[in-house]
């Protein structure tokens, strides 16, 4: 379903970030990153920089001149994962179980929190869907997905892409709403592989295959761009099977 998330991934930055915006993507983000181009390539985001890329990377430090570019308002959309989203969309990038005895430890939070509410638009993607990863309560906290009342924040969760879905996020409700399902898979799949309640229409839409056009983009210069940095996806996620 790699294509598909792509698609969904490239028509919200398309929808929330204006034609001069500038949208961030980080490390191991390879369909992330094709999202992001294939946006561009449809008159989307201006600017889009990816870390680790020599084309489309224009930070030479890394992590410190990214926050610093969120922290001035010069980004507009970025993206993040976790271990484990909640249906509030607070994400757990820390471990399973009771910090600091945690079982499973994950790769540490590093800028989450400060990203989180910093950037206007944070697509939340995660490959897989199930109630392991999208559970009613995160065991920590490593990023929240609102802020209390009273607290500064710019950004926050605009929607959460899986192989199976996307779901947008409502800041003021606090909840999750399936917005449609990838082709092969049925709203009851989604329930029942979601460990949080969120609100279903009525009707529920099937996402849309990539047009001619844009499957010619994402199976031709945009993965020869995404192979620069992520040579296995390019070969086996962006491919004509």
């Amino acid at each position: 379903m790699s294509l598909d998330n792509t698609l969904v991934v490239a028509t919200l930055l398309s929808d929330l970030v204006a034609g001069d915006g500038h949208v961030v993507v980080g490390a191991n983000s390879p369909l992330p990153m094709a999202g992001a181009l294939l946006a561009r390539s449809r008159g989307g985001p201006g600017l889009v920089s990816v870390l680790g890329s020599r084309k489309y990377n224009p930070f030479t430090e890394g992590g410190r001149e990214l926050f610093d570019c969120a922290a001035q308002g010069r980004m507009d959309a970025f993206f993040l994962g976790g271990g484990q989203i909640d249906g509030q969309a607070n994400i757990n990038l820390v471990g399973i179980g009771d910090y600091p005895a945690s079982k499973l430890r994950f790769p540490g939070s590093f800028g989450s929190a400060y990203l989180y509410h910093l950037v206007p638009k944070v697509i939340l993607y995660r490959d897989e869907h199930s109630c392991r990863v999208l559970v009613d309560k995160v065991d920590f906290v490593s990023a929240p997905g609102t802020a209390p009342d009273g607290v500064f924040s710019r950004g926050g969760p605009a929607a959460l892409v899986t192989r199976m879905a996307h779901l947008a996020f409502d800041t003021e409700r606090r909840r999750f709403r399936l917005i449609s399902v990838h082709p092969g898979h049925s709203v009851e799949e989604v329930l029942d592989n979601t460990g949080f309640d969120l609100d279903v229409d009525a009707e529920t839409p099937v996402t849309r295959l990539p047009t001619d056009t844009e499957r010619t983009l994402l199976l031709g210069t945009i993965r020869d761009d995404v192979a620069e940095i992520y040579p296995r996806f390019a070969g086996t996620e962006l491919s004509a099977a």
